[in-house]
């Protein structure tokens, strides 16, 4: 249930910030609900790594979420400072290079329509984040095409996953 509603605001985010980088959200305004997603995914974290229940699967899956938390937080931050982004970008490189691996594990070890899916999830968002460090770090006019890209996976490896979850329609 906990991945559910993660995910309903990693869509969210991703959609929204998908429409930011088109240009239909003030850059200000999109602040809150990278903010907001940052704590939702944040607390979903330390509560894997730190609740009750916590193993080494938990923790990893906190591990993992962080690195979602981390950006959301960076790109409100950079909106108030009105800085460029390039570390954000450099972060963003990191990020793709963790989750190849954990998308190519989580594709081998699938036994059901959703493990597919979520390994696919994974691919998505590495190529997402590789295209924000060509955006961000190195400067690559892709910004249309990474706010339709990131749009997109708001809603496909996100907000659905996320909705279809927390309904009960995918376990």
């Amino acid at each position: 249930m906990l991945l559910g509603f993660a995910l309903l605001y990693v869509g969210a985010v991703l959609f929204l910030n998908g429409l930011w980088l088109l240009g239909h959200v003030d850059d200000r305004e999109i602040a809150i609900i990278n903010i907001f997603s940052g704590v939702v995914t944040g607390s979903v974290a330390f509560y894997l790594a730190f609740g009750p229940s916590a193993d080494a699967g938990s923790i990893k899956a906190a591990g993992l979420t962080l690195l979602f938390t981390f950006t959301y937080l960076w790109v409100a931050y950079n909106r108030f400072q009105n800085v460029d982004g390039r570390g954000l970008g450099w972060f963003s490189l990191f990020v793709a290079i963790t989750v190849v691996p954990v998308a190519i594990d989580t594709l081998g070890n699938a036994a059901t329509t959703w493990d597919v899916w979520f390994g696919l999830c994974w691919a998505a968002w590495a190529v997402l984040w590789f295209m924000f460090f060509l955006l961000l770090a190195l400067r690559k006019p892709i910004a249309k095409v990474t706010g339709a890209v990131t749009a997109i996976e708001g809603v496909l490896t996100g907000w659905l996953p996320g909705y279809l979850l927390l309904d009960g329609v995918l376990a």
